[in-house]
């Protein structure tokens, strides 16, 4: 917590931090810190009595991270508003990483005109304008985010999509294909399985679900400290087994696709679009 503190407060800086980031981790400096501390030892065994991801608390990261402003998002994102890696396979911008993103997961859907999809957590609407658009489907997209509503029904009108505020646990309608993009992050672990409950519930039988998320390699049970304060209240990454533990007796694993390494390349991006537009905001001024 201090040494991402310390930076906000302009105490160091450094040309890369993603390399910066890579050398700790490299040279297992985060396995300094001792369990022992009263800090940790607390929110650890909160994280084991409580659900931080209850339904009533469902939306606070919505009123604390994606509605503190549209035009904020706008300076870092592309021009579709995905807020989740890009595939940066024969992409040589985020604009095109974005787009491949988007058309593998319809193809991996095999989406066809006048099928009906949900999109669970659907941002700004990129993926539900992009698979409407481009595979003639109908898209239904929740979120628990009232800026990300108002601005992809806006950006989506005239096409046979639609959004709605509201908690994945409320849904219980079936459709033929489920999609949740860079949202699983918020579920939490203690809901693991029963998110996947519903999402089989809201599946038809023949249909195909597919989910992207943000990934760890080990277990994990207590929100970063960083993270929960500054980034994602509540938030945590799933590790693989905490995945397949989930979807046991509800899912059949088709297929497991790991690019994460493009994350590095897409976080760069948004901070070149974001330092680019800022200094031109301040020229401005």
């Amino acid at each position: 917590m201090a040494l991402g503190e310390s930076y906000m407060e302009g105490w160091w800086d450094c040309e890369s931090l993603d390399q910066f980031g890579d050398k700790l981790l490299s040279g297992r400096i985060d396995k300094q810190v001792k369990i022992t501390n009263p800090y940790f030892l607390m929110n650890l065994v909160r994280a084991y009595l409580f659900n931080a991801q209850t339904t009533k608390r469902a939306y606070i990261v919505g009123t604390e991270h994606y509605d503190i402003g549209n035009d904020l998002f706008s300076l870092m994102l592309d021009e579709r508003m995905n807020y989740s890696c890009g595939y940066w396979r024969k992409a040589e911008n985020l604009e095109q990483a974005q787009i491949n993103k988007l058309d593998l997961i319809c193809r991996k859907l095999h989406l066809k005109p006048g099928m009906t999809v949900l999109e669970i957590g659907c941002g700004w609407g990129s993926f539900a304008k992009y698979a409407a658009e481009n595979y003639g489907v109908s898209v239904h997209g929740v979120t628990i985010s009232k800026e990300q509503v108002s601005y992809a029904k806006k950006s989506c009108e005239g096409l046979d999509v639609s959004f709605e505020l509201k908690d994945y646990r409320e849904l219980n309608k079936k459709y033929d294909c489920i999609v949740s993009i860079g949202m699983f992050e918020h579920v939490g672990y203690k809901n693991y399985r029963n998110y996947m409950k519903v999402v089989n519930r809201c599946l038809k039988d023949d249909g195909l679900f597919l989910l992207h998320t943000i990934g760890r390699n080990d277990p994990g049970r207590a929100t970063d400290p960083w993270i929960n304060k500054y980034i994602f209240p509540n938030g945590m990454s799933p590790s693989s087994s905490q995945i397949c533990k989930s979807i046991e007796g509800l899912f059949v694993t088709e297929d497991w696709h790991n690019f994460g390494q493009d994350y590095d390349a897409t976080l760069m991006a948004w901070n070149e679009n974001f330092q680019k537009k800022l200094r031109y905001i301040n020229q401005s001024i």
